[in-house]
């Protein structure tokens, strides 16, 4: 019998690893929320009706893992942008197939 151990240091199931580094809600609702283009620190609260420390923390993970790029306006007032990089940008035709996919079979 496998332990769970065991399973581990055999290595994940590479879609289990791609899930496991995006698949936080929060992190899936910011990569889709972004792929309409860069936005602001406050457009993306308002648009996802996360509260700033949640959005704060996920967005310093997404920026970790090298899906989000930020980029800081000094100009007064001081503005923080967030956009997909092109990893971030490469999960776009997912999330199109996964909303094909909830289309087809969630709503029946």
């Amino acid at each position: 019998m496998a332990t769970h151990s065991t399973v581990e240091d055999a290595g994940a199931c590479p879609v289990v690893e791609s899930i496991e580094q995006v698949g936080s809600p929060w992190r899936l609702v910011i990569l889709h929320d972004l792929q309409e283009g860069e936005k602001r620190f406050n457009e993306l609260k308002r648009s996802t009706d996360a509260n700033s420390r949640t959005l704060s923390r996920v967005l310093d993970d997404l920026q970790e893992t090298g899906f989000v790029r930020r980029r800081l306006e000094e100009d007064a007032p001081v503005a923080t942008y967030y956009s997909l990089t092109d990893k971030g940008k490469s999960l776009c035709p997912v999330f199109d197939e996964i909303e094909a996919w909830a289309d087809d079979w969630l709503n029946q």
